[in-house]
């Protein structure tokens, strides 16, 4: 393994964020607004950074081991923020650093977890940059590189298996991993076009429709306005809202293999996406009867606007808010936050563990108590017809096991800072599952700026963390992986 090989690609990276930064620095220039000089030289600053690390390493440039890919894929996703969070340091006066650090990576992670208060008073381009950021990251921006790596010379296919979320990543959709990852991403942004115009059609101004299509397709929840949907009130936008969010939490690739097979029924046959859906109806009906039965709504129609809305919102790890939900009976709001944990499918732009992984724990507990009752029994693990090996069955209780144990230890640490039980705990589980909103001071009516700044680096690894799935960094730490 050579690092320096990685520092030539983790260049070219750096160069492709920069020139993505005309987006923000075009709305500056069109709104004339104070982030207009904060972008030309974030601009110039990041391209000359990314510039002169691809120069400086050019010569050790060859073809990926397997290896390289955890660690271009980590020096990735902890570099990039650092650029990203420059043009709101310079922008924001009094934002700190470690705040400006924090909010990229929750833009870049697609967690929607914020520092910032007054977002209807910010310029326009730091609120597009903040959105724009979640629509870069949903996908992940190693599987849009994965798409123009082969222009490079440099192939990509241990980079894409390292990135695409779920246990089970060795499907190729195609021979190619760059087409692979091209047809993701054209699958990506015809979804994010169709959002684009339905939040236009129905009510929001241009770039209210821009950035909210990107937190939507990018399932970040990040908002232009500090109300977030509460801002219009509108149970048709929430319904918008609601059907890109569902979605988008669908695997991609499901999409992908329905368009190309000209049959929509696979994605339907598929039971991951059944209990995704399954799950995100039962609790929507749940919330709905409880809030009900404690007259939270007058109405059973009210009371299930707004509990649908929210339990999508945070199953898909969106964290978008028409109301403070904060103020319901625990409960619901706490379901709501466990639900966000699982819910959604592995290849989607959504955090937490994946049904997909819940799917094969559930099977791998249902064979283990018919072994008890039949000890001779044969009971294979079976997924879409298909024997689930060993490897993955491993993988899957070694990932369960270390995100327990990170949620244990993130955990004690806010604590031990001084932090109130049910924020550090609901700070946590928002962060590592990048679901954005928690409970208590980090809920949809507070933000995380009311932490220390320990805090608040303890819930930005959380989303990294979460993000790359745990074992992607934790491997790094491994004395093996550095081993030749």
């Amino acid at each position: 393994m050579s690092p320096l090989a990685v520092v030539a690609l983790v260049g070219r990276m750096v160069v492709l964020f920069g020139l993505l930064m005309v987006v923000p620095l075009a709305f500056a220039w069109f709104d004339h607004d104070a982030g207009e000089r904060a972008f030309a030289v974030t601009i110039v600053v990041t391209l000359l950074a990314g510039g002169a690390m691809s120069l400086a390493t050019g010569r050790y440039r060859r073809e990926l081991l397997p290896r390289d890919g955890f660690l271009l894929v980590t020096l990735t996703w902890v570099l990039l923020p650092a650029f990203g969070a420059l043009p709101l340091w310079l922008a924001l006066p009094g934002l700190s650093p470690t705040d400006a650090y924090f909010e990229a990576v929750s833009g870049l992670t697609a967690s929607g977890a914020t520092v910032l208060s007054g977002l209807d008073a910010l310029p326009l381009s730091v609120n597009v940059w903040r959105c724009f950021m979640m629509l870069i990251g949903g996908l992940g921006i190693i599987v849009l590189a994965v798409a123009i790596l082969p222009l490079l010379g440099v192939g990509g296919a241990q980079l894409f298996k390292v990135e695409m979320s779920g246990p089970m990543k060795d499907h190729k959709l195609t021979p190619r991993m760059a087409e692979t990852a091209r047809g993701l991403w054209m699958v990506y942004f015809a979804l994010a076009i169709a959002c684009f115009f339905a939040y236009r059609l129905c009510g929001m101004d241009w770039a209210d429709a821009f950035m909210h299509m990107c937190t939507t397709m990018g399932l970040g929840g990040f908002s232009s306005h500090d109300a977030s949907f509460g801002h219009w009130d509108s149970p048709l936008l929430e319904a918008v809202a609601g059907l890109f969010m569902l979605l988008a939490g669908i695997n991609f690739a499901l999409y992908f293999i329905a368009i190309r097979q000209r049959s929509w029924r696979i994605v339907w046959r598929e039971l991951e996406v059944r209990a995704y859906l399954f799950t995100v109806l039962a609790t929507a009906l749940l919330v709905t009867g409880h809030l009900l039965a404690n007259q939270v709504y007058p109405s059973a129609v009210e009371a299930l606007r707004h509990a649908a809305f929210h339990v999508v919102s945070l199953a898909t790890t969106t964290g978008y808010a028409s109301r403070d939900y904060g103020l319901w009976p625990l409960f619901p709001a706490v379901l709501m936050l466990l639900v966000g944990c699982f819910a959604t499918c592995a290849g989607s732009t959504g955090g937490g563990i994946k049904m997909l992984r819940l799917l094969l724990l559930l099977k791998q507990v249902h064979r283990e108590l018919v072994r008890v009752v039949h000890p001779n029994a044969v009971n294979p693990v079976v997924m879409a017809g298909n024997i689930v090996g060993p490897r993955v069955m491993h993988a899957v209780v070694a990932y369960m096991m270390i995100y327990g144990a990170t949620l244990v230890i993130l955990t004690l640490l806010l604590l031990a800072s001084g932090l109130e039980p049910v924020t550090a705990l609901s700070a946590v589980v928002a962060s590592v599952n990048n679901i954005g909103p928690g409970l208590g001071a980090v809920g949809p009516a507070g933000n995380f700026g009311v932490l220390s700044d320990f805090q608040t680096w303890v819930c930005t690894l959380g989303m990294l963390l979460g993000r790359l799935e745990l074992l992607s960094v934790l491997v790094l730490l491994s004395p093996q992986f550095w081993r030749r």
